[in-house]
């Protein structure tokens, strides 16, 4: 007997569970027939399925190419697939295949369990747009999958007598929520499990933090597509498990918590709810704002566990802004406070940020080019080099040709001609000319959004007027108390406006939010700790960052003042590499500092490093 797996990834093993090597198309031609009625279909029908994109002529073509494949590795008389000059049949008695655990004729309980574990996989994982007859069968056959696992889930709720159903259950639910956050029934059996709250027994805050957005479409919605359509439009959040640094007693435990308020949260009617399982594939992808954007998340509640306690933050994807950030104590007799403290905070900030953000919301929904093309240019900024700066300004006036009033992208553009300002250290007004443009026209487009007046503010430190930069970011930072690229922004600004120490400290709590932090916080950092005269934490704040193009001038400041002139001549050449035509007067006559102490002892450390 062969085995068919459907679910992951599409593949043929034998008894030994050595894979067999059929072509893909081959594989997926047999989940096909599977699927079908007498498992058999005409050569026409099969053609047309792989490759309903392509004239018939050429899909009868790509068809015989793929039978003759198939024919030179298995024409054995118990080859799966039979093929005639007419048909091409799937011989079901041949093999197995995972899908038919749905049908098991089990107890509810162990088929829940069962169909819940299958259904976590994605089915036919591995096939990727292969054409719109596959991408249409897929997702029927999606919905017939989750369908069967409502059903099973309804035949066993009332069943659940121990921890292990409960967990059955409750995983089940997720599942089916995060399809279909309007399902009242599923959400019935979810809250009548053990430690799920009831919420008419909730805080009158809250009870309204559960019900307060249901869109127009959702309340006139009258058929399952209409419905269907209008749990699809909610906003979704991700609570991903927690990381750790090193070996920290207790991460199963915090990752055990946030799996409970995950269920906890199912309760909100206005987001969508992201399932454990999909959450911690998210977290072990590789390039995680990828998958986010992918899985069209628009929140995500980001944890790390260390001994301090369980440090969580609630981040707005789009801009990436930080909502709000706490760190919740994780001893035994806590713990229940905190499950109900972390629910209560995040379903009310979501509702509070749904009422600001869901005109914005919807507007990235309705220009997705314009918001790949953002992310796009918001990532290649993690990286202060000259190319990285003009490939992501490209990408940002890409999103404003697909929405001119995409108030996020002319934040990126403006922070694209600062920074190349500020790395090509020519003191081009041209530049700063467009980043101020740019920063207006985001605040004209949206002014609650904190990024405009930050752009605005970094731009007005550089034009030299400090005074209307401080009074920038002030404001937002009261706009977004939480964001900490916006209190870098000021931390840098207050650098500049001759408070070094007050930079420090912003700094500081900039990095805080953001542990893992961009290398423009470690360079804001040093310079502030430059001005303080601690110049060994410049030094380690500059051997910090990955790289350490931007920072080679204060490092090679701080390495003369010590007296550590072999490091000193180091950081000097690195950074004469960079820009030969560098000019330290005339660096100096436009850089922004208020004070004019400050120019004299980055003057003096300068020119002690041979500049």
């Amino acid at each position: 007997m062969l085995h068919l797996q459907t679910f992951g990834e599409l593949r043929l093993t034998d008894e030994a569970g050595h894979a067999v090597g059929y072509p893909a198309k081959a594989l997926l031609t047999m989940a096909y027939l599977f699927t079908c009625k007498g498992h058999a279909l005409t050569r026409q029908e099969v053609a047309s399925f792989l490759w309903s994109d392509a004239e018939a002529d050429q899909a009868g073509l790509n068809l015989r190419k793929l039978i003759s494949r198939i024919r030179q590795i298995d024409d054995s008389l118990a080859a799966p697939l039979r093929i005639t000059s007419a048909s091409v049949e799937l011989r079901a008695e041949l093999l197995t295949v995972d899908i038919e655990i749905l049908d098991e004729a089990k107890s509810p309980m162990d088929r829940l369990k069962a169909s819940s574990d299958l259904l976590q996989r994605e089915f036919v994982g591995n096939v990727r747009s292969a054409s719109k007859a596959v991408d249409n069968w897929i997702a029927r056959e999606q919905r017939s999958h989750r369908a069967k696992l409502r059903q099973t889930l309804l035949d066993a709720g009332s069943a659940a007598q121990c921890a292990d159903d409960y967990r059955a259950v409750s995983g089940a639910a997720l599942q089916l929520l995060e399809q279909d956050p309007a399902d009242e029934q599923i959400r019935a059996i979810l809250r009548g499990l053990p430690g799920v709250a009831d919420p008419d027994l909730l805080p009158r805050g809250e009870r309204q933090a559960r019900s307060y957005f249901v869109s127009a479409e959702a309340q006139n919605a009258t058929t399952p597509e209409a419905e269907l359509r209008a749990a699809s439009s909610l906003p979704r959040l991700v609570l991903l498990p927690p990381t750790s640094q090193g070996n920290v007693v207790g991460l199963s435990l915090a990752a055990a918590l946030i799996e409970d308020v995950t269920i906890e949260l199912c309760g909100l009617r206005n987001i969508s709810i992201v399932a454990p399982h999909t959450a911690e594939q998210i977290r072990r992808d590789s390039d995680k704002a990828a998958m986010i954007a992918r899985h069209s998340i628009s929140y995500l509640l980001d944890t790390r566990f260390s001994g301090e306690g369980l440090y969580a933050q609630l981040v707005y994807f789009p801009t990436d802004e930080i909502i709000w950030a706490v760190r919740f104590p994780m001893t035994a007799a806590t713990l229940p406070t905190q499950r109900r403290l972390m629910a209560q905070h995040l379903s009310l900030s979501v509702v509070d940020e749904l009422a600001r953000n869901e005109e914005a919301r919807l507007s990235l929904e309705a220009n997705p080019q314009a918001y790949h093309s953002y992310l796009v240019g918001a990532s290649l900024m993690g990286k202060l080099t000259l190319p990285h700066i003009r490939r992501a300004r490209a990408a940002f006036k890409e999103a404003l040709k697909y929405n001119k009033d995409f108030s996020p992208a002319f934040t990126g553009l403006a922070r694209t001609y600062t920074s190349e300002w500020l790395v090509t250290a020519q003191g081009n007004e041209e530049l700063l000319g467009l980043a101020e443009q740019s920063a207006l026209k985001a605040i004209e487009r949206d002014e609650a959004f904190a990024g405009g007046y930050r752009e605005l503010g970094v731009t007005k430190l550089y034009l030299g007027d400090v005074d209307q930069s401080v009074a920038a970011l002030s404001h937002a930072e009261e706009l977004s108390p939480h964001f900490a690229d916006v209190i870098y922004s000021h931390a840098d600004t207050l650098v500049h406006a001759s408070r070094p120490k007050e930079a420090l400290a912003k700094i500081e709590k900039a990095i805080s939010l953001n542990p893992i932090s961009p290398d423009s916080y470690l360079w804001c950092a040093a310079g502030a700790s430059y001005f303080l005269e601690r110049y060994n934490d410049a030094i380690a704040y500059v051997e910090a960052m990955k790289d350490k193009e931007p920072a080679y001038r204060i490092a090679a400041a701080s390495c003369a003042m010590i007296g550590d002139r072999r490091r000193a001549q180091f950081y000097r050449q690195r950074a004469q590499a960079l820009n030969p035509v560098f000019d330290l007067e005339k660096w100096l006559s436009v850089i922004p500092f208020k004070e004019q102490w400050q120019k004299d002892l980055y003057r003096e450390g300068l020119l002690k490093a041979g500049f």
